[in-house]
């Protein structure tokens, strides 16, 4: 169904917003490499990750929620290809595999207190992919009972192992955090009893280390999960960790997930996908943050540094058009909240990623964050507020065109077409699909798919004049108004 079908088969519209893109005033910036991404530390090591979910019946057996798989071929030339086009982008390699991974020159079984390894070769793998992508790497580094001396307290040895071997290799770590999701300590490999207090003793290590090893690596931290008003149960919360540790990062991180898949016994019910609950969730999370930071680290710029609909792999539906809603609408709520960097989890892996982990094609994400990548730029404009609730606007200007603005408006209502009125004649590009939940979506009509040989195809906009336009049900579009002319989006002369 063309979009002008799906429009006319709607309500009529509520009233119409107008926009007049030459008068958007800037609110902020973000950092170049604001959209990125997660390849886990299981998918270079090979190892036990998120299990599929069964396809012939609903329910999951949550007690045997892993199953093995190879390493990820970093030389594919698909991945490569589809992960330069996202590019310049922070490459994050990490989560709580990581926290146990022992590094070695040469493949073999881990020594005792960890529970795998990471091989050179296999970190070459990584160096060079992010060569090739232009990604700049972020890591964390192994906090397990092997990496500690005999009272418990950790040892910068293996991190000075991958440091000098990213460096022998070519390659650098732009960023590190000390541990995966330190609020979840108790069950991400640490030490039994292992609290706040131990944390901070620890980070205080780890941050004078890397002020001499690495001084040119910004520090992360404290990269938490499930604070308040989602509590992990874990007996530590972000709070604790601060208040122990002392100042000391670059960057103030922090992880966000709506909910938990039914891997891990959560419940992520698709009827709420499109609701204002729902998608405000990361703004709910980053408030709680933004608190945290300003009384222990004020002033430091905000990273989120994995992300995604459901933790533990994603739901059944996250690979569908119906999670790009999330996807993008998380984007621009944070992008407007002043949050730097958001690091998707993950870029081919399990559910929730943007690429299938077995044929690397791209899913209904991926299209969506080529077009944010391609049309929305680092300066942050004010879109106002649509009149209805189910009407979400954002606006940037154009990374690539001076004085041109990008408008992304998301209409979640499932039924009701809403309207703008365009001051100006733009570009536009709406992505729509025939079923919410299907793995397939249309752009301005036409199938996004891989060309024939492996490429990707031409994203074509269509001429669309000033006046009103319709915005159907269930749709994401972009309008770029080449010609706004808008003073925040010109060249700024430098002072002689």
């Amino acid at each position: 169904m063309t979009i002008a079908l799906l429009a006319a088969a709607t309500a009529c519209a509520a009233h119409a917003d107008a926009i007049s893109p030459a008068g958007l005033k800037a609110i902020g910036t973000i950092d170049v490499r604001f959209q990125s991404y997660n390849i886990e530390m299981v998918e270079v090591t090979g190892g036990r990750f998120w299990k599929p979910y069964p396809r012939t019946a609903r329910a999951f057996d949550e007690r045997n929620r892993y199953s093995a798989r190879p390493p990820t071929d970093l030389a594919n030339a698909r991945l490569r290809l589809l992960a330069a086009a996202l590019s310049p982008a922070y490459l994050r390699v990490s989560g709580t595999w990581a926290n146990a991974t022992f590094f070695a020159e040469t493949p073999g079984e881990p020594p005792p207190g960890f529970n795998s390894l990471l091989s050179r070769a296999q970190w070459r793998g990584v160096v060079e992919f992010a060569r090739a992508v232009d990604a700049e790497i972020v890591t964390s580094f192994a906090i397990s009972p092997g990496s500690r001396d005999a009272i418990g307290v950790w040892r910068p040895d293996q991190a000075q192992q991958l440091i000098d071997t990213t460096r022998a290799l070519g390659g650098r770590i732009a960023a590190a955090e000390f541990m995966n999701e330190p609020t979840l300590a108790a069950k991400n490999g640490t030490p039994a009893g292992y609290d706040a207090i131990a944390y901070g003793r620890d980070f205080k290590v780890f941050r004078d280390w890397m002020r001499r090893a690495a001084p040119d690596t910004l520090i992360l931290g404290p990269g938490s999960v499930g604070d308040a008003p989602f509590r992990s149960g874990s007996g530590i919360t972000t709070r604790e960790l601060l208040a122990a540790s002392g100042p000391g990062v670059d960057r103030f991180s922090y992880h966000h997930y709506n909910t938990i898949s039914p891997r891990c016994s959560g419940h992520d019910d698709p009827a709420q996908a499109l609701s204002e609950h729902w998608l405000a969730r990361p703004e709910a999370t980053l408030r709680t943050y933004q608190a945290l930071r300003d009384a222990f680290e004020p002033g430091k710029p905000i990273w989120l540094t994995e992300t995604a609909d459901a933790a533990c792999g994603g739901s059944r539906w996250d690979q569908t058009f119906l999670d790009t809603f999330r996807y993008l609408d998380q984007l621009g709520r944070l992008a407007r909240a002043g949050v730097q960097v958001v690091m998707h989890n993950t870029l081919a892996a399990s559910d929730y990623g943007l690429l299938d982990e077995t044929t690397f094609r791209p899913r209904p994400s991926y299209w969506a964050a080529l077009l944010w990548h391609r049309l929305m730029g680092t300066i942050v404009l004010d879109a106002g507020k649509a009149a209805p609730r189910d009407l979400h606007l954002y606006a940037h200007c154009h990374p690539a065109m001076a004085g041109a603005v990008s408008l992304l408006a998301i209409n979640t209502s499932r039924r009701t077409s809403r309207a703008l009125t365009l001051s100006d004649s733009a570009e536009r590009y709406t992505l729509h699909a025939a079923r919410l939940q299907g793995t397939m979506v249309q752009l301005n009509g036409k199938r996004l798919a891989l060309t024939a040989d492996g490429r990707l195809p031409r994203l074509e906009a269509r001429a669309t004049p000033a006046g009103a336009v319709q915005l159907a049900p269930t749709t994401i579009t972009f309008l770029v108004f080449p010609n706004a002319a808008n003073p925040a989006c010109l060249p700024r002369r430098s002072a002689l």
